[in-house]
């Protein structure tokens, strides 16, 4: 597996094929594999937050979710293959689950729209292939017990929609009490997009790097930050590391 750097975060240089054949692997062998996606904004905020950049970067699996990510790492001489956005990652991955018989678990948003994931899904595939699910609203003395329900549930799969650093770091400190679960995944607002609660942009926009644009348009009191600032300073960051490379 190749290996990159960009601001201080490794990043693996995995196509989405590639990434699906590994999860799939550790499945059949019973091993767990750690998956996390990073953006603009969260290695933004990896360059302050340690214990994120600690979560982030010993995960076994770090596949570029944005668009300015693939980008940013042609700019500075090593491209990756493709973005591999976690909500079609996880698209893919609850698709295999149906066809080889897995089971998987639902951890995070509201409950009315973690909910509404459960159905579509079982509608979509089968009422078996949920194992569990739980909201993304908690206390942080519940955590160990939340993790151990999710332990016994008897899931392959473990999807977190829950903000970031909150799912990143929740999954490295719990990944030895998962370790009955083969895959876990931080998957941001994927329910919220699964479930109808917000809608995704099109395919050009996403191909043009403009999602995130879509995204803030839909609720820009709450975005603005996330997206125009934090992509500002990406963009200033990868243009330093370019300068020092140099």
């Amino acid at each position: 597996m190749t290996i990159i750097s960009i601001l201080n975060t490794t990043i693996h240089n995995l196509s989405m094929e590639q990434t699906l054949d590994l999860i799939h692997k550790a499945i059949q062998e019973k091993k767990q594999i750690h998956h996390v996606v990073v953006n603009a904004g969260k290695m933004v905020a990896m360059q302050k937050d340690a214990q994120l950049r600690q979560s982030v970067n010993n995960s076994d699996i770090i596949n570029a979710d944005g668009q300015a990510v693939v980008w940013a790492s042609k700019f500075l001489g090593k491209p990756l293959k493709e973005r591999v956005a976690g909500i079609d990652l996880m698209e893919n991955l609850v698709e295999m689950a149906h066809k080889k018989d897995y089971k998987i678990f639902l951890f995070g948003a509201k409950e009315e729209v973690v909910s509404e994931t459960v159905k579509i899904y079982q509608q979509k595939h089968n009422p078996n292939i949920i194992a569990g699910y739980r909201n993304g609203y908690f206390k942080k003395e519940d955590e160990v017990g939340i993790a151990k329900q999710i332990s016994d549930s008897g899931a392959q799969l473990l999807f977190v929609a829950i903000t970031s650093p909150i799912k990143e770091n929740f999954l490295y400190k719990h990944r030895k009490a998962l370790k009955n679960i083969n895959l876990i995944m931080g998957v941001g607002g994927s329910f919220d997009v699964i479930s109808g609660k917000t809608k995704r942009a099109p395919v050009w926009m996403q191909n043009a790097g403009l999602e995130w644009f879509y995204r803030f348009a839909q609720e820009p009191k709450r975005m603005w930050k996330r997206y125009l600032v934090g992509n500002t300073t990406f963009m200033y960051l990868v243009l330093k590391e370019k300068l020092k490379r140099s």
